[in-house]
């Protein structure tokens, strides 16, 4: 994945206005949403002096931002570069992927021990947004939100303010590798059908067989977005 060297060729953001938000919080804001929405991919280089001069904020308050982003695994800082986008090593993104069908099937598994029949009727037509918009959009930002809705249901119906806080902790750490998984042809309409099969055992209060489900939705994932890793660091290799 390309990267322009300078931060104005990748992206542009309009001066921070002061408003009653701090200025730190608008910072993070418009950086982390740049990250989420690919404006800043990864490997981007975000130099301090670019920041200053775009946002039009102090030294004092770009660091703080990085700092921010940095604890949420959206920057790395690199030696002898500084700041960048992160970009997850092929290491990473396994762990990363496991982690999420541990959590994301026990999400699924209280959502269906805990959520109303209207919340499960409101998770089938989530599937069916992302299933319609996936098939219609080539925009893989309008498809992620598409998918990002049906988390949101998920997370309402499952009523754990515990998984809430850990599942969102990581949901910005992934939104590359599923924009990896999803950009594969093919991908998104097997996606459905698997979510499909998912809120079918929702429906019928199997609470174990949707975890399962939900598992093997994120694994065949993995395994594409994992395949893509794979090649990437095999062509960066010397040889």
């Amino acid at each position: 994945m390309t990267t322009t060297n300078t931060l104005a060729g990748a992206w542009a953001s309009d001066p921070m206005e002061r408003v009653a938000a701090p200025l730190r919080e608008q910072v993070i804001t418009a950086l982390r949403t740049a990250i989420l929405n690919f404006q800043l991919r990864p490997g981007q280089r975000l130099v301090e002096r670019e920041l200053i001069e775009q946002l039009g904020v102090s030294r004092t308050t770009v660091r703080e931002a990085l700092r921010e982003l940095t604890s949420e695994g959206l920057v790395t800082v690199v030696p002898q570069r500084g700041a960048v986008v992160s970009a997850p090593s092929l290491a990473e993104a396994e762990d990363l992927y496991e982690i999420r069908a541990v959590l994301e099937s026990i999400l699924v598994e209280r959502f269906v021990l805990r959520a109303t029949d209207a919340q499960i009727d409101r998770l089938g037509d989530a599937v069916e947004h992302f299933a319609e918009t996936s098939a219609r959009s080539k925009d893989i930002r309008v498809v992620l939100d598409s998918k990002d809705v049906l988390y949101e249901v998920l997370i309402e119906g499952a009523a754990s303010p515990a998984l809430k806080n850990i599942i969102e902790g990581i949901q910005a750490r992934v939104r590359i590798l599923r924009a990896t998984s999803m950009g594969e042809p093919g991908r998104a309409e097997v996606a459905a059908a698997e979510l499909r099969l998912m809120v079918a055992a929702a429906r019928e209060r199997d609470a174990a067989e949707a975890a399962r489900l939900c598992a093997l939705h994120v694994r065949n994932a993995a395994q594409t977005a994992l395949k893509n890793l794979r090649e990437a660091e095999g062509s960066d290799a010397p040889e």
